[in-house]
């Protein structure tokens, strides 16, 4: 044993006794795991209140008199059950009152929306909803338990008649153990407990108080591993500013502008000012620099700041004394069976309160019309008195639901003589009567519980659904690439020579500004070709011919090369893209001879072809010794193909003849309803091939159309768009909209007259109510009316282009009919199906195979290496 227990002892033995540190620790802190899992941080799904919860809402219902209550008193009352301290139980309230569902507040209780702290307890008042105090107690079905001092009671749940989990959320986080339910709308998980009272499955879906978009792609139904993307609600002001409407769930106002900023100072986006507006509603308006794009902007709000942010939800509840992962579905499903069965069972105590009071009107009835009380008055012990009363109740006990009692007997002799001498038959059995009809009735929604369950949770929607309607708005996000939408915060330099490529080489020569995010693609005199992130001063090289920002995937940028093989003397010619690479890696563009060079390199934003003069030595034995190529003669291939032959002579120089245009044609465009974006993946409606200064014409619902570019960082609200399509100048509008004023519709048929792009001009009345009910640029288009003639109904369909005449886009047109109109459609034109041209597929860049072809200035390409001995010209 060691020194320290060879202590003395003074006689003590107990002092001897040694306890090992690693069990005590074990036990300890399993204890202590357990303790905060079950009783602070995870909810239980009874009632899914954490314990904090759950004793604010019972102490708020024993100081319950329908007036508000100090939150300081609330507080006092709630440590009477939460050994826990004051600070704990006042954060739970201001929480839970900032839900606006259980309790009703008074005073300033802060915003979840700026951050703004709620007043200090005693200058702020709450009390319990109507809603709380409907769905939450009931003393008849709660299972109750000794308080930590055992002084009172407290429920182990309350018997809660509602999704309470998933209307709120809940976060919490445990040793070991966290758990982030999303708040879901109030009136969405009152039809979806309909739904699944009638067997149907249902999919409930989060909605935050603070409003904004949200895409739940990724939900997973609440499970961990699930994602939800949710954006602020950014709107376009004018050209300069932006205004930011709603925003995301967990952000506050201060926090999305110091993520705005510091995004701004890096250089991601360009701002001059942000001014929060924010009062009855969230307003940020945020002011543009000169030259912006704000479509461009408002993707760069999305991609650097908090107007996007990304919330991993983990569902995870208290059943029976053990933490379990369940989806929110299945969490709504087993709230929905409980308000059933707690129903059932508040049905079952008042039928049997019901029974109850039937059999002792009963017993009174017989006890005083018998006249049953004369009997016991030679009674001259209690016993006696009691046993008269049972013998002159024997007749009558066949007829009882259940077998007499002595407290019955006692209950009668405690009926006053005053209630006997004014006892009236006709009254009592007019209550007898209620009580049988209301007994009547809970036997009928005994045996149509569920029903009687649909009409319970309707008759909560109907009460109090009013102004709990979703405030997310549902959508699909797009991927933003942050390189693409990134300001122009970095300026690119080059030293050829040397090889050196960066942002810090400010004494050598500018190329582009650029993103700090960019990659630059590099192409040197040895034909060699490289991609690296932009650095300060990165070495890439020496003999750089080409640099150049790199966008992966851009298969509109088209090299054409020409470079001279090592191994063979020749000339080689090609036209090749670069979409994917790996960084920091060379890729040879020549067949990787030694002594292989470039000859000629030009880089084509959209495929252009130029045509080109070769200029051959005075020493080749070539008899042509000047002639033309046409880059557009060649087809474009992968970066590792060989190439074809230019020429076997030896080369002098070349130079451009003619500049060359896109062989790539036009470029289609997609519109994708869901997202509201432009695209060339080919997703959503094809709008057209657009070149150059082509347009898109877009009407919205609001009567306003808007022309713009057809670049893919363009956006457009999506659920307010009617028509998106190529803009010709040549075609007319066909339009109905509703006036708000006359509460008519109205027909005009126009031409697009201004030019401005990205402006919104109104074509309709500027009537509040006023909207565009459809629109239509076919030639001859028709629409089907529904009229409502007196008390028929007729359909009628009309040539719009037959009805009025074309006018300028501001008049505002002719009535569409005398009648009501109760429908109308654009009836569908008919249109052939267009042949889809086969698109021959990409070859791959290591496996392309030279075309060993000589070229000259009359030479056909497609001629192969085996004819060409017999041509005879060089």
């Amino acid at each position: 044993m060691s020194e320290e227990n060879n202590l003395p002892t003074n006689g003590d033995e107990s002092l001897h006794t040694s306890v090992p540190v690693t069990g005590m620790y074990k036990e300890w802190f399993l204890d202590y795991a357990s303790y905060v899992i079950l009783e602070r941080a995870v909810p239980a799904i009874e009632d899914g209140l954490k314990p904090v919860q759950r004793r604010i809402l019972h102490a708020m219902k024993e100081m319950d008199d329908g007036r508000f209550n100090k939150v300081a008193n609330i507080i006092g009352q709630s440590m009477q059950f939460h050994p826990h301290g004051d600070a704990s139980i006042g954060d739970a309230i201001v929480n839970m009152g900032q839900k606006e569902l259980l309790i009703e507040t008074q005073g300033n209780w802060g915003d979840v929306r700026t951050g703004d702290r709620a007043a200090a307890a005693r200058y702020i008042e709450a009390r319990l909803s109507k809603f709380a105090l409907e769905v939450l107690f009931n003393a008849q079905t709660t299972e109750w338990q000794l308080s930590y001092d055992g002084r009172k009671r407290e429920p182990v749940t309350l018997p809660v008649k509602f999704p309470l989990l998933l209307a709120q959320g809940v976060e919490g986080i445990a040793v070991g153990l966290s758990t982030k339910i999303l708040p879901h709308n109030f009136c969405e998980l009152i039809l979806a407990s309909i739904e699944i009272l009638k067997g149907n499955k249902t999919n409930v879906l989060p909605d935050f108080i603070t409003g904004g978009f949200a895409d739940f792609s990724e939900y997973n139904e609440g499970l961990r591993g699930g994602k939800v993307k949710v954006r602020a609600r950014i709107e376009e002001e004018d050209s300069k500013t932006l205004l930011i409407k709603d925003i995301p769930f967990g952000v506050t106002t201060d926090s999305l502008i110091d993520s705005i900023l510091k995004a701004n100072d890096k250089g991601k986006i360009k701002i001059k000012k942000v001014v929060d507006n924010t009062a009855k509603d969230v307003e940020i308006a945020i002011q543009l620099a000169p030259g912006v794009s704000p479509d461009v902007t408002i993707d760069a709000l999305y991609a650097f700041t908090d107007c996007e942010v990304s919330i991993s939800p983990n569902a995870c509840v208290i059943i029976k004394d053990t933490p379990v992962f369940l989806t929110v579905n299945e969490i709504l499903e087993y709230n929905t069976k409980q308000t059933r069965a707690l129903l059932k069972r508040e049905l079952e105590i008042r039928k049997g309160e019901l029974m109850e009071k039937l059999l002792f009107s009963s017993l009174e009835k017989i006890f005083i019309e018998n006249r049953i009380y004369r009997d016991i008055e030679e009674c001259t012990t209690w016993d006696d008195v009691l046993k008269a009363i049972d013998q002159g109740l024997d007749p009558y006990k066949p007829d009882f639901y259940r077998e007499i009692t002595t407290d019955d007997l006692v209950r009668l002799t405690e009926i006053k003589i005053k209630r006997i001498s004014k006892f009236d038959t006709f009254k009592a059995d007019e209550l007898m009567k209620r009580l049988q009809d209301e007994l009547k009735e809970v036997n009928h929604h005994l045996r149509h519980l569920t029903d009687y369950a649909i009409a319970y949770y309707e008759n909560l929607l109907a009460k109090y659904g009013k102004g709990r309607e979703r405030k997310t708005e549902i959508r699909t996000f797009d991927a933003i690439q942050a390189n693409v939408v990134a300001a122009s915060n970095a300026k690119l330099y080059v030293n050829r020579a040397d090889g050196f490529v960066g942002y810090g080489l400010k004494k050598d020569e500018f190329v582009c500004d650029c993103s700090d995010l960019d990659d630059i693609i590099v192409i040197r005199k040895d034909g060699v070709c490289m991609v690296s992130k932009i650095q300060e001063k990165n070495f890439m090289g020496k003999d750089i011919l080409h640099v150049a920002v790199f966008r992966k995937g851009d298969e509109r940028m088209v090299y054409n090369f020409i470079y001279l093989d090592g191994g063979t003397g020749r000339a080689m010619v090609k036209r090749f893209q670069v979409l994917a690479v790996t960084r920091d890696k060379e890729y040879m563009l020549t067949k990787g001879s030694k002594g292989s060079k470039t000859l000629y390199l030009t880089a084509n934003a959209n495929g252009e072809a130029e045509i080109i003069t070769i200029y051959l030595t005075q020493g080749a034995k070539a008899r042509v010794k000047v002639f033309d190529f046409d880059f557009a003669s060649i087809d474009i291939k992968g970066r590792g193909a060989g190439g074809n032959i230019l020429t076997r002579h030896p080369i002098r120089k070349i130079q451009l003849k003619m500049e060359g245009v896109s062989t790539l044609g036009g470029l289609n465009i997609y519109y994708d309803p869901i997202v509201g974006r432009l695209n060339t993946d080919e997703r959503g409606k094809l709008i057209g091939n657009f070149l150059g200064d082509d347009r898109i014409l877009v009407c919205y619902k609001s009567g306003d159309y808007e022309l713009t570019s057809f670049e893919t960082t363009n956006r457009y609200d999506a659920p307010n768009v009617i028509l998106i399509e190529k803009f010709n100048p040549d075609k007319v509008l066909s339009a109905i909209y509703f006036d708000g004023g006359s509460k008519s519709y109205y027909i005009k048929r126009f031409q697009i007259e201004t030019t401005t792009l990205n402006k919104n001009f109104n074509f309709i009345s500027d009537h509040k109510n006023s909207y565009l009910k459809l629109v239509s640029s076919e030639k001859q288009p028709q629409v089907r009316v529904t009229l409502i003639k007196g008390k028929e109904e007729e359909v009628m369909e009309y040539d719009l282009d037959m009805l009025i005449d074309i006018k300028g886009w501001k008049a505002l047109g002719n009535k569409l009919s005398t009648y009501e109109v109760k429908d109308l459609s654009l009836i569908e034109s008919v249109k052939p199906e267009a042949s889809k041209e086969t698109e021959s597929e990409a070859e791959d860049d290591e496996s392309d195979q030279d075309d060993d072809l000589e070229v000259g200035s009359t030479i056909d390409l497609s001629v192969k290496k085996d004819d060409e001995e017999q041509l005879g010209l060089f």
